[in-house]
């Protein structure tokens, strides 16, 4: 290890959206979790104390803004007001899961673009910098007046689907916006790539109209970046199950898995689901579902250490 991670300059904290990532990420770098108290008054309101000093420290603060939504971004944002007054050098919003991403621009009349509300409300508490991983859509980066570092979980996910050795392999993009994340994934596992045609008619009501390209008899594998209520993924995989596909897989980086999502699931045709950890999953889920949970803990370690260290993050992709 290191011995720049051994120093004191480098902190690293936690809310309590996602805990169990945080230690695998301190775990990864030899490090142990800093100090501090969060909680919530009787009537709700989010509430942190910092149990050590920070002053003239680099500080990062990990925490998924995943359900529930609004206490853990509010948790974000007294957490990074806190250590802006207690006089940190700088401070880091490791944010794995970017809740209210979807909502990033103006798609109908007299709607908020809530995704720029979020970013200004991230920097306005105190952050001088953004490390997010997947992000819903790129442009998001350019929602934030501060440096954003966006990783991406493409090379775990690649590096499992390699482990399988499928053949006659094809990667299916389940929307037109999904294109260029499926293409980077077909190109890593020198596949072919397909399109779904899908229709939204209202919020978490999708169907597929159209498959563009050819997938009788091939092995099949679903990216994208987030599986909500599973609505798009069911309707996929019935359309690829009709289409006369092999093997039928899926890869999503954000499990919220909210709603129908797991019923909608467990009665597909999808032989298995591949997530990453950036959302914990509750037991019960796990159980249900038993998808093939990757840690992103590596990628993330990584990225705060060359944050720490004035190194390239993009070098992390080439």
């Amino acid at each position: 290890m290191d011995s720049i991670l051994r120093s004191e300059d480098l902190k690293i904290f936690t809310g309590r959206s996602n805990v169990g990532l945080a230690g695998l990420i301190c775990e990864s770098l030899g490090m142990e979790l800093g100090k501090i108290r969060v909680t919530q008054f009787p009537d709700g309101e989010s509430y942190c104390q910092i149990q050590e000093n920070i002053r003239g420290k680099d500080v990062f603060i990990i925490q998924s803004t995943c359900p529930p939504v609004n206490q853990n971004l509010m948790e974000l944002l007294v957490m990074l007001d806190a250590f802006k007054r207690a006089s940190a050098a700088r401070v880091t919003a490791v944010i794995p899961y970017y809740g209210y991403a979807r909502q990033d621009r103006k798609d109908r009349p007299r709607v908020p673009i809530s995704a720029k509300l979020v970013a200004d409300l991230v920097t306005a508490a105190g952050a001088d910098r953004i490390l997010a991983m997947d992000l819903h859509a790129p442009a998001i980066q350019g929602y934030f007046d501060i440096p954003v570092d966006h990783l991406f979980a493409l090379p775990v996910m690649v590096d499992y689907m390699l482990s399988l050795e499928l053949e006659n392999l094809t990667v299916v993009s389940p929307d037109a916006g999904g294109v260029e994340r499926a293409r980077a994934f077909a190109k890593r596992l020198n596949a072919g790539l397909v399109i779904m045609d899908k229709r939204r008619d209202a919020d978490n009501v999708a169907k597929i109209m159209h498959i563009i390209g050819d997938v009788k008899g091939r092995n099949v594998v679903i990216v994208d970046d987030i599986i909500d209520t599973a609505g798009t993924v069911k309707e996929s995989v019935d359309a690829l199950d009709q289409a006369g596909v092999g093997r039928i897989f899926a890869c999503m980086t954000h499990g919220i898995l909210s709603g129908p999502a797991i019923d909608r699931l467990t009665s597909s045709k999808l032989e298995k689901i591949l997530l990453t950890n950036t959302i914990p999953l509750g037991e019960e889920k796990r159980e249900r579902l038993r998808p093939e949970v990757l840690s992103v803990a590596g990628l993330l370690g990584e990225a705060i250490k060359r944050i720490h260290t004035n190194s390239s993050v993009s070098s992390l992709f080439v």
